[in-house]
């Protein structure tokens, strides 16, 4: 395997990662991975699980995940706003009470890192950093600390979610790519992102962004008792 497809944080959004399995399967990349937080936010946290769990799809654990699968009080998004903290605590609670118990166990069976093996390098695949579920890895950390974390952890390449915004950096001699988010866009962009990465000479990443039905996705939050401005999220890529 040399070529791999990455994705992470779907958030519940069936029509996002329908689109997002799609056009891997017409970019024939050799494997396929999710870096977590399958749920919260969007309407069909069932549906996605079921989707990740027919495709055989190797997933880590993302914070929501834990937060759903463990029933916990919050699910270690680091809101700041009051505004947010309600949202948020208002989705934590509708998603843990719409996940089947079923579903959730195999959530809590989630590993919280996967190592794997492509095209000769050693892949290490966490959903915030390789210290935390819940660290958010933003391209403008300094290089100091990003050397920091990632020294010792015999890994030529480390993938991770979280923040919502892909980016590949090269740190020393590993490389950081964050592949950005498959259901819940914070940059702008509606559409769904996610990453080829292709182990040659050098690590090569690539951020494909597929269009998907907004509008659907949106009306279907709008059609539950969440938030509704995660609809005006997804239509506008943001905040």
């Amino acid at each position: 395997m040399t070529r791999l497809a990455a994705f992470s944080d779907v958030h519940a959004n069936k029509h996002a990662l329908d689109a997002v399995l799609e056009d891997i399967a017409r970019r024939n990349a050799d494997g396929v991975i999710c870096l977590g937080d399958l749920v919260g936010y969007g309407a069909f946290p069932n549906e996605v699980v079921a989707m990740i769990r027919a495709n055989n799809i190797p997933t880590v654990a993302g914070n929501y995940d834990d937060g759903v699968g463990f029933d916990r009080e919050e699910c270690g998004c680091a809101y700041i706003k009051p505004e947010d903290i309600e949202r948020g605590d208002r989705s934590l609670r509708w998603t843990q009470r719409i996940v089947t118990q079923e579903n959730k166990e195999w959530l809590r069976s989630l590993p919280r890192e996967l190592r794997i093996d492509v095209g000769g390098r050693r892949v290490l695949c966490v959903h915030g950093s390789p210290r935390r579920i819940n660290e958010y890895l933003y391209e403008d950390r300094p290089e100091r600390s990003l050397a920091r974390m990632l020294s010792g952890l015999e890994a030529d390449v480390v993938l991770c979610g979280h923040t919502h915004l892909p980016y590949h950096r090269r740190v020393g001699a590993v490389d950081l790519i964050n592949v950005g988010t498959a259901g819940k866009p914070k940059d702008g962009d509606p559409r769904a992102c996610y990453a080829i990465i292709e182990m040659a000479a050098e690590v090569k990443a690539t951020f494909p962004r597929v269009g998907y039905d907004v509008e659907a996705a949106a009306k279907a939050i709008e059609a539950t008792e969440l938030p509704h401005e995660f609809a005006a999220y997804l239509r506008t890529g943001g905040p």
